[in-house]
């Protein structure tokens, strides 16, 4: 029970103490952020920066906390700064890339023809729990939950996706035995 009280204790004094530096540098550090960006990006770093001081706020050295406040809001821009180069350099980096033909989606071509043809002649289903096998490389229990379904239900659905594709892509190599497919049978012509 005083373990419990205790941690009641240090919570409330936690927030309590956070309270209190917030009441402190609120108003500085919107002034600060401010001045070195737009508004819409100085409120996206004084939420970063509140949480931040709200994770180490035993690191907190005793008042006033302005200056380690402003410590965290620099080096919170610079983060934004590298995170906006890094998106920048990305764009620039896609937009460097040949355009696809149109109507050409690479992806959904696969590797070579022999799979697109038999990924074209399964389901809908089979086809997303394959790609999210083999492309994404997820396992069962990650496919689970994009798919919401149970894991023993995405292992099932993957194995006998499997097979579907493995009889899909020995149907198109085999050769012509002379025989036809009739309803399900094999018949002599």
């Amino acid at each position: 029970m005083a373990d419990i009280d205790q941690g009641v204790s240090s919570e409330h004094e936690r927030r309590r103490r956070f309270e209190a530096i917030v009441d402190e540098v609120f108003e500085p550090l919107q002034r600060y952020l401010r001045r070195r960006v737009g508004p819409a990006d100085a409120e996206d770093a004084l939420a970063d920066v509140l949480m931040t001081i709200w994770r180490r706020i035993e690191d907190a050295p005793s008042p006033p906390t302005l200056p380690w406040c402003y410590g965290i809001a620099r080096r919170t821009l610079a983060n934004q700064r590298r995170g906006r180069e890094r998106h920048l350099r990305l764009v620039r980096r896609i937009e460097a890339q040949p355009a696809p033909e149109p109507g050409h989606d690479p992806a959904e071509a696969g590797p070579d023809p022999e799979l697109s043809l038999a990924l074209d002649q399964l389901g809908d289903e089979d086809r997303e729990v394959l790609r999210l096998w083999a492309w994404e490389q997820l396992e069962p229990r990650e496919i689970a939950p994009v798919l919401d379904i149970s894991v023993n239900a995405a292992t099932l659905r993957l194995s006998r996706a499997k097979k579907r594709l493995a009889k899909a892509m020995a149907g198109q190599s085999a050769p012509s035995s002379g025989h036809r497919q009739v309803e399900g049978t094999q018949e002599s012509r």
